[in-house]
């Protein structure tokens, strides 16, 4: 049996995916950063990004996440996020207009968002 972490993916209003794990891919404020059982403790602030989660059955979920925290100790990861949201769970013919509305209200914010909403639908493919 290969080593494994126990990871907890939250959003502020719910519990996104919690199970156990091989390798865990963020964006942090200081770079991508990947999370392999063992790793030294750690503690750092989301980027928006898609997080990629390896699990331990071999199989891959991928979660759009828009700000919050990581923390990693006695292989256990963290990942406290504003917004979190399954790559299965996005609607992707809805999020492309969004960000046609947000290009076209010129809202940077919005157009980040819906960004990350398709690199992680389209990371989930």
């Amino acid at each position: 049996m290969a080593a494994e972490l126990h990871v907890e993916l939250v959003a502020a209003d719910r519990q996104v995916w919690s199970g156990e794990a091989t390798l865990v891919v963020a964006r942090t404020t200081s770079g991508d950063i990947g999370v392999m059982p063992g790793h030294q403790p750690l503690l750092g602030v989301l980027e928006s990004g898609p997080v990629t989660i390896r699990t331990s059955e071999g199989g891959t979920v991928v979660a759009a996440v828009h700000g919050g925290f990581i923390s990693f100790a006695d292989n256990k990861l963290s990942l406290l996020a504003e917004i979190a949201e399954l790559a299965e769970e996005i609607d992707v013919q809805r999020t492309e207009q969004e960000l046609e509305r947000a290009k076209a209200d010129e809202d940077e914010v919005a157009q980040r968002r819906a960004d990350v909403r398709l690199r992680a639908a389209a990371a989930a493919r």
